[in-house]
C-alpha cells in the first residue's frame, strides 16, 4: 500500500480535514495512515501473531 506520490497523499489528507481542524488533528491523521501502512506492510511480510497465540500469551479467553 505503498504511495507513489506522497505529497497527492497528503494533500488528500488535508482536503478531508474540516476547515476548522488543529495541527494536532493533522498530525493524528498522519499518523493512523502511517500505522495502518506500516501494519500492512508487516501482514504482507507475514510478521503477525494469530490472535489465538496472542490471546494464549497474555491469558485471555478465546
Amino acid at each position: 500500500m505503498h504511495t507513489e506520490n506522497i505529497k497527492q497523499e497528503a494533500y488528500q489528507l488535508l482536503d478531508k480535514l474540516p476547515e476548522q481542524a488543529t495541527w494536532d488533528d493533522l498530525m493524528y491523521r498522519i499518523y493512523v495512515r502511517q500505522a495502518i501502512e506500516a501494519g500492512i506492510k508487516d501482514s504482507d511480510a507475514g510478521k503477525t501473531v494469530d490472535v489465538h497465540e496472542v490471546r494464549e500469551r497474555f491469558g485471555l479467553p478465546r
